[in-house]
């Protein structure tokens, strides 16, 4: 039997006018390394445990997988409209808390220094829109997209995409991703599953109960399994190319 990856919760290092005490959680895979490193995002609904399961999957396939908690300091009802305005500005405490998650792989002794950024909903914003500050690849899934998309994408690492069709408030986001990718030259695999929704990566519904079936009426919220082996193929395949092997 192979051994399971070991996950352990952890406070990382202050940035100055990062989160105070930020916690995160790394999943660290079996065996010996060094590993190339992965700072994965938390979807909005913060670090669930469904958000622990997919640092222990990225582990699993030779990734040293760490998760930041953005919402270290007040919890997900007093940090998520913040954290959403920060996204929007493009600067703020959650890109800070990001580098220092980065910072914090790269100066392990067992990581490899080729560090990628991947990220769920809220979080596939912000990978998307730290693929241009030091990442070497980056994967955003069912991600907000900027306005301007072009000026946010310029000198961006590469980027594996993926998106629900079934998803409302991301209509068309698969394809002005992959248009503006193809204009930059920036390489990309960019990907819009017909008949997922939002969150189709996850393995459980998340969310306060009583919103689950407002979100999925209305983003078509809920895993997909079929969609998401796929998305996992594609993912594990670019960042393998772009970070080293894995497993």
């Amino acid at each position: 039997m192979t051994a399971a990856p070991q996950l352990i919760d952890l406070k990382l290092p202050d940035g100055p006018g990062g989160s105070a005490g930020l916690k995160a959680v790394l999943a660290i895979p079996a065996g010996d390394g060094p590993w190339p490193g992965v700072v994965l995002v938390h979807e909005a609904f913060g670090l669930t445990e469904v958000m622990r399961r997919q640092a222990v999957r990225l582990a699993e396939a030779g990734y040293l997988a760490l998760m930041p908690d953005l919402f270290t300091e007040g919890g997900t009802r007093k940090c998520l409209v913040a954290t959403f305005r920060t996204l929007s500005a493009g600067a703020g405490r959650a890109f800070v808390d990001i580098e220092t998650a980065r910072t914090f792989l790269i100066e392990r002794t067992d990581c490899t220094g080729r560090i990628g950024v991947l990220g769920f909903c809220m979080g596939g914003g912000f990978a998307l829109a730290t693929a241009a500050r030091g990442f070497d690849a980056s994967s955003v899934n069912y991600g907000r997209l900027p306005k301007d998309l072009d000026d946010h994408l310029l000198g961006a690492c590469p980027i594996v995409g993926s998106f629900g069709g079934d998803d409302r408030s991301l209509i068309g986001a698969a394809a002005r991703l992959d248009s503006s990718l193809d204009r930059l030259r920036i390489e990309h695999d960019v990907k819009e599953y017909p008949g997922a929704g939002h969150a189709f990566l996850n393995d459980a519904e998340t969310g306060p109960r009583v919103l689950r079936p407002v979100l999925k009426r209305i983003l078509g919220a809920g895993p997909d399994p079929i969609a998401a082996a796929d998305a996992w193929t594609r993912i594990e395949a670019f960042f393998g190319e772009h970070l080293g092997a894995s497993r």
